[in-house]
């Protein structure tokens, strides 16, 4: 595996766990909503776990090309700012549609989209078939979270 792929899994693991903290700061704070917060971090711990998997798998595993964002840069950045809001909301509390915004936000992001993109798309392998199965329950957080946010009477107008 090359050095700018394992740099872009490295990358992308960070992006999801980061998301995964996120809701479950999310699901702490807001006890009306942690049912959905902490549903929302476990599927993004194990897109995590599925691509630790595929770079602790290296001399098998071939990582499928659509899966990993493309511009290292850009998830460097939704990383820089997840963590940035990490701190911001560990120490002052956002509001529940703050929250809501936030995460309709970040699951439009560059590195949530690809992976969507991804999931979406026709299989070309073998490997993305089995990585699709594997994440069948984990599709459009996006549309999910739009949908909750509606329920709970909150405009789904991106935040951040």
């Amino acid at each position: 595996m090359t050095r700018i792929l394992l740099e872009h899994l490295d990358e992308s693991i960070a992006l999801e766990l980061n998301i995964a903290r996120l809701y479950t700061l999310f699901h702490d704070l807001f006890e009306d909503d942690q049912d959905f917060w902490w549903q929302l971090a476990a599927e993004e711990r194990n897109h995590a776990a599925l691509l630790q998997h595929e770079k602790k798998n290296t001399s098998t595993a071939i990582v499928p090309e659509h899966l990993l964002a493309k511009d290292m840069e850009a998830l460097k950045a939704a990383n820089k700012g997840i963590a940035d809001l990490l701190e911001r909301y560990s120490g002052t509390r956002p509001t529940r549609e703050e929250a809501f915004r936030t995460a309709f936000t970040l699951e439009n992001s560059i590195g949530e989209v690809h992976y969507q993109e991804f999931m979406d798309r026709k299989s070309d392998s073998l490997s993305d078939e089995l990585f699709k199965q594997l994440n069948q329950e984990d599709k459009d957080h996006a549309n999910r979270i739009k949908e909750y946010m509606k329920q709970c009477g909150i405009p789904d107008r991106e935040y951040i």
